[in-house]
This record gives structure tokens, sequence and C-alpha cells, in this order.
């Protein structure tokens, strides 16, 4: 998933979305879209300088990753915006994309790093039981151009990823001090 918005401005407001799937609260939103933001920085890093300038001239004006793509294959993007996506290493190298597996992770990490012994708690407060769960947050966001999906990217890649019991209840450890 990608935490950039596509070309088209989302039609509903996030309230709307998360009103409209009805299983889970804003906060459950709110934390899967700061668990991306999460798993995004823990996989590839925060962004340079250069890059955040790039992302920057694209947020601005609503340009996605694909467009970019599209406008730097055909010579179309300002000269010195074309350079610094060359020095990147071209658009591709401007991908941050995690696929919905790593994203379980990064959110069993985010929860367990906010919440520790209460992350189950929290979640199951929020009607989050399993990572299909996730899956469903995450769909409702990109079907509502919130989030951007790659082609190969599907509600699937969430199913079964990992066992809530066993990672949150019975796989936390506490480290005691050695006296």
């Amino acid at each position: 998933m990608d935490s950039e918005q596509t070309e088209t401005m989302p039609e509903k407001t996030f309230e709307e979305v998360v009103a409209e799937l009805g299983r889970y609260p804003v906060d459950a939103f709110e934390f899967v879209r700061d668990g991306l933001q999460y798993t995004v920085r823990k996989i590839h890093g925060d962004p340079g300088e250069l890059e955040r300038k790039v992302q920057e001239w694209m947020a601005q004006r609503e340009i996605s990753a694909d467009k970019l793509a599209t406008l730097y294959e055909n010579g179309e993007l300002p000269e010195k915006l074309g350079r610094a996506v060359e020095k990147l290493g071209g658009p591709a190298a401007l991908n941050r994309h995690v696929d919905g597996r790593k994203l379980c992770f990064g959110l069993r990490d985010l929860a367990i790093e906010k919440w520790g012994l209460m992350a189950s708690t929290v979640l199951a407060n929020w009607n989050i039981r399993r990572t299909d769960d996730f899956g469903a947050i995450v769909f409702a966001l990109v079907n509502n151009d919130f989030l951007q999906k790659q082609p190969d990217d599907s509600v699937d890649d969430f199913k079964d990823v990992f066992d809530f019991s066993t990672t949150f209840d019975h796989g936390y450890e506490i480290e005691l001090a050695d006296s």
C-alpha cells in the first residue's frame, strides 16, 4: 500500500468512509494510517531531502507515483525536477510501497510499541481481532482514494498473517533487569 493519494481526490470524507464500513471506529482507521507510515519508515527509512522535495512537488499537484513515472518517461517533467528524479535513480526509486503482509507485521510492531501487554485489548475494543480486519480497513481506504495499491495487491494479502492470541497475549515477554 502507498500512503499517497491518487490523482483523484476522495469523494467521501474520512469519517464517511469509516461510517460506511461501520465495523471499526475512527481510531482504528487512524491507527492503520499511522501504522502504514510507521511501516514505510521502518522498511524504506526516512526520505532524504531531495526525495522529500520531489514528494512535496507531487503532493502539491496531486500526482501519483504512476503519473510521475509517465511524465518522467515522456520527458514532461520540469527540467530541475527531472534531474532530481534521475539523481534519485528514476521514478521506481521513489516507490515506498509495502505489501499487506509487511503492513500487518508493522501494525503488530506499532501496537506492541504503543500499548505493550494492552495491545490486544485496545485492538479488540476497535473490533480488530485478526489481520483480515487490517485488510478491511486498508481496502476501505484504497477503494475511496485515500491510499493507493499496486495491481497485485489484494485484501487476501491480509488473510491469517499471524494469530492475535499467540502474538499479543502469549508471545509477549517481559525482560527483568538483573539485580
